[in-house]
Formats: structure tokens, C-alpha cells, sequence
């Protein structure tokens, strides 16, 4: 076995990885750029070295880099987490030159697999089902309209050598073919240095069902079942679980054998993914083989107890798979929801800055004996850099069956506190909380079809409303308590308070306080008592509280007046009044924002790569007008009316900030 490995990543991954080498006894090298001096995955590693700049490919892309750092520390293997080098068929070579171990698969492997034309050849002659499309090499925007003409709207214009949603366009006519080309060829050749194209028939109402397989380089395979990945934005993965809720044994087991065959054919050794697209008759379709360890790995772990990383780290190290196919056995259902630094009112733009406050739930397992786990790369105080990849956490649950992990995991969110930057927590609760997601039925066209305007919040429901009134009028007594001497505030055993009115979304509801011992028993309006039994106390940023018997958590900030509490995706001010001072507000004009109609802002920190128009050009609605990258992703921004260009205060290459004016129209 190794003595010491280096992991040639960053963030939450390279955690990750190190948390399983320490079990194992194996010593620790991390690697780090400018930008993360102070990161989290250097503060865990036994070693850590310098590789450069902040950008990736003045750091971590860079080869020669990582293989100093290794001949330096004297680490015999390398483990390269998802992303940057993971799939690199040059950096396994190199390695394997050098004498130093490459924790993953064959330099062939990731070859075959990593060329997703190549891939899906390879496919089909193993006899694993596999999309009808055009394998052949893309041209021009033109040679895309026609062969995507030819196979019939609508298709998916891929990058080649793409993963993670980069390089990936939906195109449902000519026009989106030619700029979807445009586009996924550009964002290829900027992230991945290949801007290779094809194109394949988008199968309609898809689920994205992945099989983790498991090798060694003695010839065993073996399939681990399946995850669940349908709820993806932009193509990118939101939230997985494990199983899924759609497979029946046999598909299961047909999918399964599949995966091993594809990866025999390539002599895999490895952890590794087989990604399909599987319809609603349950015809599944080869899309493609991730030759690294997923993002959604956990799932996996928590419902096999297999360690993926440990078995990776055995496998390179030259041992044999001490699991069978017969020893797999799926138990219970794990959920994994993707924590990113981005905005889900602004479209899921994305944020940067520094994490105020990270406080996440609770780790382990509970007195049910459901299962939280967390993994992340972040801390408090930390930086969200514009660098690197937007991810702040996964957080998983895992239960007995599928309504309890989602419910555990709800619960989890709700205690999950982040500040500082924007994040999509909110989101994530929405989801668990939605119907559809609670049924299983799914499609990756879930968050389109269901927030097709984008994401607004989560509507507060009559019962809502009741609860978030309620745990303000505590919050507010609590508050008054501790602020009283021995004053006719305080509250005893049955004393009532008649004389507080809650304020929420402009509308005034009479609210009615007693005490029966610690509980608070509250009457909103002409509903009927609430029994609230909380420890908060006054700063507390997380109020945990027992509603008629059922535990729950809200996060607290004060506004004047009251407070603004959030809970399952619900973002609300909340005032807690005297009737006096709730006439008055209710007379109150509401603050409206300032008009920007007449100007294109940068929804995200990021950096302009075109202008497509000049000053004093007229413009239609839907027209490109810019683009901005950020986070490795193109933003093209749109004319949302027509209107005449005044003035252009930016230029390409200019950084810019959150809500910086690009363009500005006549009015």
C-alpha cells in the first residue's frame, strides 16, 4: 500500500479523499494556488506546495507542476479528484513515467471515454444501447443545421471532450443549431482545450441515470446500481439520489451489465460512471463514461457502504476487488442536494465573496438512525473565488426510504446556514418540498417545466403564514422577557398578551400569547392555538422550534420591528406590532426600486468576452447583445425589448461587478 499520496485538486474533492487516506493510515499532500493559500483542503493535508497562479491553467492544469510537487514530497501516487486533470489521458502518462502511481483508470481508458465520438463507437460494438446521432466531426454552423436537420429537432450539440453541462446546447430549430455550434464550440476550446462537436437526437422526456462501476487489473467488474440525476439546470446536476425511483430490478440489472461490458471492452480499472439517458418506457441509451469519481459519489456510498475512494486507492495500488457482484445489496435511499455560490432569484447567476457565516447541520446519525453527511471545502471566513467551480458543499441524508431521506434532508437545509453570498439553498428546499419531486416524477426538464419564469421564492401557503407568525410572536416575547426587569411584560403561567398585532406581506393579524409552563401556546388571527416549545434566545441566527410537537428550524435575522425568517425555501419579513404602530405601517407608501429598464446590467461578477452591438444601434427583443463569462460558463445577455443603444461604458475584457451598467438605451 502507499505510504503518501498527493491529490492534484482543490475544495471539497480533495477533502474528500483526504479524509479516507488518513483512515488508511496514508500520509497527505495537498497542492494549492494563490488563491487558495488559505483553503481548507491545505489546512487538512500532512504537506502542502505552492503550484501558482490563480487561475487553473497557471496551477492546477499545469502537468509539470504536479508531478515537482509529487518528486518534492515524495508522494508515490496521485489522486485527481473530478475536473481539471482527472480525465487527462496526457497526465496518467506522464505520471506512469515518472514512476508515480495514477489513482484512476488506464491512459487507454480515459482515451476511448474521454472522446465522446470514440466513446459511443466503442459502445456499440459492445452491444450497449446508444442514442441515434452523428458521430462525425462538425464542420461549421451550417454542416450543424444540416445534419441536425437530418436527425430531427430537437438535438444536442455536444462538446467532444465536455463534461459538467460545458459545451452544451439544446438546439429546437436552425437558429438555436447555428448559435448552440457557436457557442458549445467556444466554451469547449476554453474549458477543455478540444472544441471538437457532434450531434445526437435529444430524447424527450429523459431521465439522466448514471451506474457506478467498480474494476480492478485483474479483470473484475462490478456494477454498484444506479443514481438518480434528473434534476440538473443548464444540464448540470442539482440534485441526485440513490437508487432511483423509476428502475425495476430488471432494467436495473440490464443497465448494470451493460456498464460492465462497456467498461471491459476498454479494460477498465477504476472507479467509474456509465452515464444513460433512459426514456419513459424505460428504453435506456448510452451517453457517456465519466473515467474519474463523480460528484454524486456519496449516494452511492451511503446506500452500499462501499468507500469508492478506498477501492480506487487499492485498485492503483495492484489489489483485487475483495466485492462480488453478489456481495452488492442497495439498502435504504440516500439524497444528495449541490450547494453552489449563486443567486436563484437572479436566474442562478453566479456569487462570489467571502462566507460571513457557514454553520452546516449536524453530521452523523440520528436517534431514527437516519444519516446526515456534508461534504465540503469551505469554511467560515473563507473566499468563494471566481476562479474556480461555484460548489460550496454536497449535503446528504440517508434513510430507511425515500420520503424520509427527502424529508431528512428538508430538515437539514432548513438547519444549514450561509451568509455573505448568494446561495441556492432556497432552492434546494423548494424542490424537496414539491410535489412532483415527492411522487418521482421526474424528467430533466423538471426546473424548466416547473420554473419556467425562473425562481421566485416559494409561496406562502395559508399554514406557512400561520407558523412563520407564530414563531415571530415567540421570538418577539422571548426578546421582551429578557429584556424586562420584573415589569408587567414579563409573561407567567396563563398570563395572555392581546395587545400585539403581526405584520406580514403588508397584511395586519391580530395575535393572542399565553404561557402553559415553557411552552408559548399562540392564536393567529381566528385560527386555532399553536404550541411552540423553542430554546432560542436573542442573537441565536437559528431558532430551533417544536410546532404542536413537530421539531423544526427557521433561520433568524432582525429587521426593525420583527424579523426575517427563513424555512423550506420561504424567505419572509415578519413584524411583530403594536396595534398603534401596525395602523400606522399599513399607511405607509411600499419602497419601490430604482427604474433600470433602460440598462443592461451584469447579473454576475464575471468577465465580458463580446459585444455584439455598438453605440447607437437599434436593437429587438431576444437580440445578443453581450457575454459575459464567469465561473467558466458563457452568459450570453439578451435585448428584452427593442430599443436604440445609447451609450457603451464597458469593454471586451473588462471584469465586471453584480448589477455593473453594460449598455444603456434611449428612453
Amino acid at each position: 500500500m502507499f505510504k503518501k499520496i498527493l491529490v492534484a485538486n482543490r475544495g471539497e474533492i480533495s477533502c474528500r479523499v483526504f479524509k479516507t487516506a488518513k483512515r488508511m493510515g496514508i500520509g497527505t499532500v495537498a497542492v494549492y494556488s494563490e488563491a487558495d493559500r488559505n483553503a481548507l483542503h491545505v489546512d487538512m493535508a500532512d504537506e502542502a506546495v505552492f503550484i501558482g497562479a490563480a487561475p487553473a491553467a497557471e496551477s492546477y492544469l499545469v502537468i509539470d507542476k504536479i508531478i515537482d510537487a509529487c518528486k518534492q514530497t515524495g508522494a508515490e501516487a496521485v489522486h485527481p479528484g473530478y475536473g481539471f486533470l482527472s480525465e487527462r489521458a496526457e497526465f496518467a502518462e506522464r505520471l506512469a513515467a515518472e514512476g508515480i502511481a495514477f489513482i484512476g483508470p488506464p491512459k487507454g481508458a480515459i482515451e476511448a471515454m474521454g472522446d465522446k465520438i470514440t466513446s459511443k463507437k466503442i459502445a456499440a460494438d459492445a452491444d450497449v444501447s446508444t442514442v441515434p446521432g452523428v458521430m462525425g466531426l462538425i464542420e461549421d454552423a451550417e454542416h450543424a443545421v444540416k445534419i441536425a436537420s437530418g436527425i430531427g429537432y430537437p438535438v444536442m450539440i455536444k462538446a467532444s471532450a465536455g463534461g459538467g453541462g460545458k459545451g452544451m446546447r439544446i438546439a429546437w430549430n436552425d437558429a438555436e443549431a447555428r448559435e448552440g455550434f457557436e457557442r458549445s464550440k467556444s466554451e469547449a476550446a476554453s474549458s477543455f482545450g478540444d472544441d471538437r462537436i457532434f450531434i445526437e437526437k435529444f430524447v424527450t422526456e429523459p431521465r439522466h441515470i448514471e451506474i457506478q462501476v467498480l474494476a480492478d487489473t485483474k479483470g473484475n467488474c462490478i456494477y454498484l446500481g444506479e443514481r438518480e440525476c434528473s434534476i440538473q439546470r443548464r444540464n448540470q446536476k442539482v440534485i441526485e439520489e440513490a437508487p432511483s425511483p423509476f428502475l425495476d430490478a430488471e432494467t436495473r440489472k440490464a443497465m448494470g451489465e451493460q456498464a460492465v461490458a462497456l467498461a471491459k471492452a476498454v479494460d477498465y480499472a477504476s472507479a467509474g460512471t456509465v452515464e444513460f439517458i433512459v426514456d419513459k418506457e424505460r428504453n435506456f441509451y448510452f451517453l457517456e463514461m465519466n473515467t474519474r469519481l463523480q460528484v454524486e459519489h456519496p449516494v452511492t456510498e451511503l446506500i452500499t457502504g462501499v468507500d469508492l475512494v478506498e477501492q480506487m486507492i487499492r485498485v492503483a495500488a495492484g489489489e483485487e476487488l475483495a466485492i462480488s457482484q453478489e456481495d452488492v445489496k442497495l439498502n435504504g435511499w440516500a439524497v444528495e442536494s449541490r450547494l453552489y455560490a449563486e443567486d436563484p432569484y437572479r436566474n442562478f447567476l453566479p456569487s462570489i465573496g467571502r462566507l460571513t457565516r457557514y454553520r452546516p447541520p449536524q453530521e452523523g446519525e440520528g436517534s431514527d438512525g437516519h444519516i446526515v453527511r456534508n461534504d465540503t471545502g469551505v469554511f467560515e471566513g473563507g473566499e468563494i473565488s471566481m476562479f474556480y467551480d461555484p460548489m460550496i458543499a454536497k449535503l446528504c441524508t440517508w434513510a430507511e426510504d425515500r420520503n424520509t431521506a427527502v424529508e431528512k434532508m428538508s430538515d437539514a437545509l432548513d438547519h444549514f446556514e450561509v451568509e455573505g453570498i448568494g446561495h441556492n439553498i432556497p432552492f434546494l428546499s423548494a424542490v424537496m418540498d414539491h410535489d412532483r419531486f415527492r411522487s418521482g416524477n421526474i424528467t430533466t426538464a423538471f426546473i424548466a417545466e416547473e420554473y419556467p419564469d425562473g425562481f421566485h421564492g416559494v409561496e406562502v401557503d395559508c399554514q406557512m403564514s400561520k407558523d412563520l407568525s407564530a414563531v415571530a410572536v415567540v421570538l418577539d416575547a422571548i426578546e421582551r422577557e429578557r429584556g424586562a426587569s420584573a415589569s408587567k411584560d414579563r409573561f407567567e403561567n396563563g398570563a395572555a398578551n392581546s395587545g400585539k398585532t403581526v405584520r406580514l406581506d403588508r397584511e395586519n393579524t391580530r395575535a393572542i400569547l399565553e404561557r402553559d409552563g415553557a411552552e408559548y401556546v399562540v392564536t393567529i388571527g381566528e385560527g386555532s392555538p399553536q404550541r411552540l416549545l423553542t430554546d432560542w434566545q436573542p442573537g441565536d441566527t437559528l431558532a430551533k422550534v417544536s410546532i404542536d410537537g413537530l421539531p423544526t428550524a427557521f433561520k433568524v435575522d432582525p429587521v426593525p420591528g420583527g424579523y426575517r425568517l427563513r424555512h423550506r425555501g420561504v424567505d419572509q419579513k415578519v413584524q411583530v406590532l403594536s396595534n398603534r404602530v401596525a395602523e400606522l405601517a399599513a399607511l405607509m407608501p411600499e419602497k419601490l426600486p430604482p427604474d433600470t429598464s433602460n440598462m443592461l446590467l451584469c447579473p454576475m461578477p464575471g468577465l465580458v468576452v463580446a459585444l455584439h452591438v455598438e453605440e447607437g444601434a437599434q436593437v429587438q427583443e431576444g437580440q445578443a447583445l453581450a457575454i459575459v463569462e464567469a465561473m467558466k460558463m458563457e452568459n450570453v445577455l439578451r435585448a428584452e425589448r427593442s430599443a436604440k443603444v445609447a451609450k457603451i461604458p464597458v469593454g471586451v475584457g473588462d471584469s465586471l461587478a453584480v448589477d455593473e451598467v453594460i449598455m444603456e438605451f434611449e428612453a
